[in-house]
């Protein structure tokens, strides 16, 4: 799981994620391309390099094309094991308090 923290601890990578769950499949140069002017392909293939080692994408070649695809196990996982275990206990309480002031600001 460490690796992918990692991965998801830049934005760069986070919207990579984003960009293909928008549009799963994209190639490299697509990829790039919504990058274009803020980094080079390189730039996109290093952080795409990151996403893979973690598990969160997985690249699929066919003859010359690769095109890459959001593997949501992982985040799935780390939901499952760090984020549902903590938030039970406040979940409802938060919803209570929600309520709460959604009905003390209608009748203000």
């Amino acid at each position: 799981m460490d690796e992918v923290f990692r991965a998801l601890a830049d934005p760069t990578r986070r919207e990579i994620l984003d960009a293909l769950f928008e549009r799963d499949g994209q190639t490299v140069g697509e990829l790039a391309d919504r990058f274009a002017d803020s980094m080079s392909r390189f730039g996109v293939m290093k952080h795409l390099g990151v996403l893979e080692e973690a598990g969160l994408v997985v690249g699929l070649k066919r003859g010359r094309t690769r095109t890459l695809h959001l593997n949501p196990v992982p985040l799935e996982q780390i939901a499952n094991r760090w984020i549902s275990k903590y938030a039970a206990r406040f979940t409802s309480a938060l919803v209570g308090l929600q309520l709460h002031l959604d009905q003390s600001e209608q009748e203000a």
